[in-house]
């Protein structure tokens, strides 16, 4: 059995960790489905021989999917926020998220179809929203505040003015 990173982001689900998983191992790079861990006993939520956890990797940072019924739900408190370098990528993430059952949101957030939130955050917005010029950061964040899916030339246009 390997050991487990000393600190590791569990995520609670309602049954979906395994199925989240693999759905983030394949859309998001550096991603990738470890142990698969079964109840070795009936529980609360579950049976012997259900999946109880799942270890998994989202770009790089070690996670843990526990499937422990509905007594909790995800919320906007936590989210994972996934920079894209351009409009294509921006486009492809969010789309892999709200087209497998997830739902839009604004400001470049979306939840995923077991509810947790993602913020696809174009590079040029994060850029934007701390520019030297207080008068373009304005306009750049005043955009963003009426956008669902970040459009990158619309930032770009706001900070020209």
């Amino acid at each position: 059995m390997p050991i487990p990173a000393k600190n590791t982001i569990c995520l609670w689900y309602n049954g979906g960790a395994e199925e989240a998983a693999r759905f983030y191992a394949d859309t998001f790079p550096d991603s990738s489905v470890g142990a698969v861990y079964r109840a070795p006993a009936d529980y609360p939520s579950g049976k012997q021989g259900d999946v109880l956890t799942v270890e998994f990797t989202v770009m790089g940072i070690p996670c843990l999917g526990l499937n422990g019924g509905p007594a909790f739900t995800p919320n906007e408190a936590f989210s994972f926020q996934v920079a894209t370098s351009d409009q294509a990528e921006t486009d492809h993430y969010w789309h892999a998220i709200v087209g497998n059952g997830g739902q839009e949101s604004t400001c470049g957030w979306c939840k995923d179809k077991w509810g947790l939130s993602w913020q696809i955050t174009p590079e040029v917005l994060t850029r934007a929203i701390a520019d030297p010029d207080p008068a373009a950061a304005k306009r750049a964040f005043e955009a963003m505040m009426e956008m669902t899916k970040i459009d990158i030339s619309v930032i770009e246009a706001a900070l020209r003015g």
